[in-house]
């Protein structure tokens, strides 16, 4: 057997799950999200802080969405904090304390904001 090559320190690690996917996204989808991810999906990853906290970031919405009530909706639904972070490759990222990557894509989904063709939730 021969041995793997370690990967070097500037490849992605991630290229090759994203090109491993299903093809190109559709064509209505791929006109919706913001930011340079160009694939029109959304985009649900926790982040794990110090001990048990997390936070949710969501990226990838539609620009002509309102991005503050979004995250009003959001707050007083799921009795969190959170706020919208703008971000110079992601765009409008919005950021919620604790995980709640289920409850908020079924939030996008019941409102119609996002379709679930259009949604993927990253995470352990």
């Amino acid at each position: 057997m021969t041995p793997i090559p370690p990967p070097s320190p500037l490849s992605d690690a991630f290229a090759d799950a994203e090109a491993a996917n299903d093809g190109p996204a559709p064509a209505a989808a791929a006109t919706t999200g913001s930011g340079k991810t160009g694939n029109g999906l959304v985009h649900i990853r926790v982040q794990q802080r110090n001990g048990r906290k997390s936070l949710t970031t969501i990226q990838g919405l539609d620009k002509g969405i309102d991005h503050k009530k979004v995250i009003k909706a959001f707050k007083k639904e799921f009795c969190c904090n959170g706020t919208v972070v703008e971000d110079a490759d992601a765009g409008a990222v919005i950021q919620l304390q604790g995980d709640q990557r289920k409850s908020a894509s079924q939030f996008l989904l019941d409102n119609k904001l996002v379709k679930k063709a259009a949604l993927k939730i990253h995470g352990f």
